[in-house]
């Protein structure tokens, strides 16, 4: 991906030089935020990382993906908090899978908290579904450790989902 455009915004493939902006706008969304040497490893490690970006070159969100097997686990979908509402989720979502699918892969996994409602909305409405949960996955403020729920957008031979 170099650069694909999007009305007024536009999908790269996030490189070292975007980490210390990733890193502000991580920390920014969540409150136990990856560090800067998470994504780094990602990188490294040969993850695909996309940058969505305004058409002014500023940050609006980011995804980090681990092809496993058979499948995409998404690890990481941020949208920076003054872009929310605004389809950039969705974006980041149909990137996540047409990279999936050019890959031949049989879906998408990925473990969102109980206490992101609006996170969990968006991967419903896409088409995900839940198929299990993570005991203890996630830190948390008042209480040690906060369940995941995981959930998958799975492909069938015969479909091209593209919600």
């Amino acid at each position: 991906m170099s650069g694909v455009l999007l009305a007024d915004r536009y999908l790269t493939s996030m490189t070292e030089a975007d980490l210390d902006e990733v890193a502000i706008v991580e920390k920014l969304a969540y409150e136990f935020p990856w560090s800067r040497g998470n994504f780094q490893d990602s990188l490294r490690n040969g993850y695909y990382g996309v940058c969505l970006r305004h058409v002014t070159g500023t940050l609006i969100g980011y995804c980090v993906l681990m092809p496993v097997v058979d499948e995409m686990h998404l690890l990481n979908l941020c949208v920076a908090p003054s872009a929310q509402r605004a389809g950039a989720g969705l974006t980041l979502l149909r990137e996540a899978v047409r990279l999936t699918r050019a890959e031949k892969l049989d879906g998408v996994l990925l473990e969102v908290r109980p206490s992101n409602p609006r996170a969990i909305q968006l991967y419903e409405r896409f088409g995900f579904v839940a198929i299990g949960r993570r005991k203890n996955y996630y830190p948390a403020r008042h209480r040690t450790r906060e369940d995941a729920i995981v959930m998958r957008l799975s492909f069938s031979k015969e479909s091209a989902h593209g919600a």
